[in-house]
């Protein structure tokens, strides 16, 4: 307990999966928890509970590839809480289609809500973390931006935005780290999570037996807990001296 204490963290996709795990972890951790989401009603639900449980989070409505809708969770964010430690850029979408079979849309809706959502994250709590004379920014990419194959999921749009987060997050570490601004990125493997419910896929169980040739560590497939844990960490002050890292949470997957 404690590990975030009195610290105002910023994470974005946080209504499910590894964003909601992380809104809770934090607020376990000490956090005050600004939650964010597109999805305003379950958001609220996830948030009300954390509440209730003795967080301290606010739930705001957040489009992360609108530069405006960010404005306005930074306002919000200083009138609530008066500064922003954290930002957690974790929201993100999928879309199975190829170099050939995807169309422009599908390309400009990934890469505006993984790569541009990030960035435009980034760009607006900087200056706040400057202000402070510190930040932790974590970035969520892919095991997909290191290795190809299935570790993708069939989505060339989604490879190409979590390769350039990947690269997106060791520039602003080496530019920010004069202002003690940490920025790190953490790639996930095969999560079983609300994603994956909605594809049919019952139980982590179940998802890891379709991975096991290519993750060793069983049960093959992790949890969003698992996501959470690595975020915790490198938003944390016992990451203090590191920046600029992928930290690969993928059950040995890239070891192959």
């Amino acid at each position: 307990m404690g590990r975030l204490q009195n610290k105002v963290a910023i994470i974005t996709g946080a209504a499910s999966g590894m964003g909601l795990a992380a809104a809770q972890l934090f607020a376990k951790e000490g956090a005050k928890v600004v939650a964010t989401d597109i999805t305003q009603d379950i958001l609220n639900e996830k948030v009300n509970e954390i509440v209730a449980n003795g967080g301290d989070s606010i739930a705001l409505t957040l489009n992360v590839a609108d530069q405006n809708s960010w404005q306005k969770v930074i306002d919000e964010t200083i009138a609530k809480y008066s500064k922003i430690d954290i930002l957690v850029n974790n929201a993100g979408i999928h879309i199975a289609k190829g170099v050939l079979e995807a169309e422009l849309d599908d390309w400009n809706k990934v890469m505006s809500i993984n790569t541009t959502g990030v960035w435009l994250g980034m760009k607006a709590v900087i200056p706040y973390m400057q202000r402070n004379g510190a930040g932790s920014i974590v970035n969520t990419s892919s095991i997909a931006a290191i290795i190809g194959g299935i570790a993708d999921g069939g989505g060339a749009a989604y490879s190409a935005s979590k390769g350039a987060v990947r690269a997106l997050t060791k520039h602003t570490a080496q530019n920010f780290a004069k202002d003690n601004i940490r920025v790190n990125s953490v790639h996930p493997g095969a999560i079983y999570t609300g994603m994956a419910a909605a594809a049919g896929i019952k139980a982590q169980e179940e998802m890891g037996a379709h991975y096991q040739t290519f993750a060793p560590l069983a049960p093959h497939a992790g949890e969003a807990i698992d996501i959470a844990n690595a975020y915790l960490y490198l938003a944390s002050d016992e990451a203090k001296f590191v920046t600029g890292i992928e930290l690969v949470v993928d059950g040995g997957w890239t070891t192959n």
